[in-house]
């Protein structure tokens, strides 16, 4: 089927952007109920989301820049949800080898780097804190730039290209010194959190290199590649200390989440936005303390809690998390039993995702600390 270009002549060949918006809702309906502020300039990128789901019609309108905004935008507000928009592709690679992409690069690269700076603190909570926070927005981010980079190589925009990497750099700067920071503060959790998210982030930064098919030898691709798995002269090894305390420690605790997606009431608040794992008591307080869930739709997030716990037994969140709503429940268990089936509550009872979840936060976190000060890196000098 041929699809019809808009008003102004832009052939859209990715999602229609009212599906995309659709998407959005689905995944993420609180942006539109007046949950979050999107006034500030940093936000801009939510309320545009909003303005155009109140104005379909324009949308008609786009260009390629328009259409990869809009992208952008979608991707921004939903990287932190339990369904992301499928637009990864389009804004790392097919939206840069469009057939009109040397008339709207230099906005596209424009854009891309403004993104460095927008706030998604309201849309995830897979965040590690110390001076600056970090989440695995700056991977998005990172994946889009090096797709940006690639195109203005293969357009011969030598001072476009200067500029990503510039800001590319920056981006890995930042994320080192976060690293090296929360190490000399001793902050445990924080690194240990920090630990998936680095990985994330420069993993998708690999992919894309490998998408665009880069020259590996290319002296700034040298700079940037496989950071979080070779000691690389010009950065800290904490790069790749990291990495390995993420495969020790964190990696099989933060990925699609696919039995959280059964419950639709997580997404009801940007509060029940899923965080790194197996951190996630205060998450599991929160869905109570919101105060917005009824007995039944709790429980149906303790089935899928456990749901996600047998199909990934060594995703210890999950039951950290069941904790946090056991704590914040008056009678505990017993005030979901009437809303889940008799046998599901006997198996909980019964299983070691419960044995789980009775072991106390300090003495969960402290075991953490003391594997993490134990931990030693094979390939690096660092110990925490």
């Amino acid at each position: 089927m041929v699809k019809k270009k808009n008003n102004s002549g832009f052939d859209q060949k990715g999602i229609a952007p009212n599906i995309l918006l659709k998407h959005v809702e689905n995944t993420a309906p609180f942006l539109f109920e007046g949950e979050i502020d999107t006034s500030t300039d940093s936000r801009k990128y939510l309320e545009k989301i909003r303005f155009y789901k109140k104005n379909l019609k324009l949308l008609k309108n786009q260009d390629l820049h328009d259409y990869f905004h809009l992208c952008l935008c979608a991707h921004w507000a939903t990287a932190g949800t339990f369904v992301p928009t499928d637009v990864d592709n389009q804004i790392r690679e097919g939206l840069w080898n469009h057939g009109t992409i040397g008339k709207y690069i230099d906005r596209m690269v424009k854009t891309t780097i403004e993104a460095w700076k927008w706030d998604y603190s309201p849309m995830t909570n897979r965040v590690s804190y110390n001076t600056l926070p970090m989440s695995t927005h700056e991977g998005t981010w990172l994946s889009v730039a090096i797709g940006a980079y690639c195109a203005t190589v293969k357009q011969n925009r030598p001072n476009l290209t200067a500029d990503l990497e510039e800001v590319i750099l920056a981006e890995i700067r930042k994320e080192e010194e976060i690293l090296l920071k929360l190490k000399e503060d001793q902050d445990h959790i924080n690194f240990l959190r920090a630990a998936p998210l680095m990985a994330h982030n420069f993993g998708d930064l690999d992919r894309v290199i490998i998408q665009w098919d880069m020259d590996l030898d290319n002296p700034f691709i040298k700079k940037i590649y496989k950071l979080g798995h070779q000691i690389h002269p010009e950065y800290s090894e904490i790069l790749v200390y990291t990495g390995k305390v993420n495969k020790a420690f964190t990696s099989k605790e933060n990925h699609r989440h696919m039995a959280l997606r059964v419950p639709k009431c997580l997404r009801r608040s940007h509060k029940f936005l899923i965080p790194v794992g197996p951190f996630m008591d205060d998450w599991g307080e929160a869905i109570v303390e919101a105060g917005i869930l009824s007995l039944g739709e709790i429980g149906e997030i303790v089935a899928a809690l456990y749901d996600g716990f047998l199909r990934q037994e060594e995703a210890f969140g999950y039951a950290r998390g069941f904790r946090g709503i056991l704590n914040k429940l008056e009678n505990g268990l017993a005030s979901l039993e009437s809303s889940l089936p008799f046998d599901l509550v006997r198996d909980i009872k019964k299983s070691q995702f419960f044995k789980l979840s009775e072991i106390s936060r300090s003495t969960f976190e402290d075991q953490y600390k003391a594997q993490l000060e134990n931990f030693k890196c094979p390939e690096t000098t660092f110990t925490f």
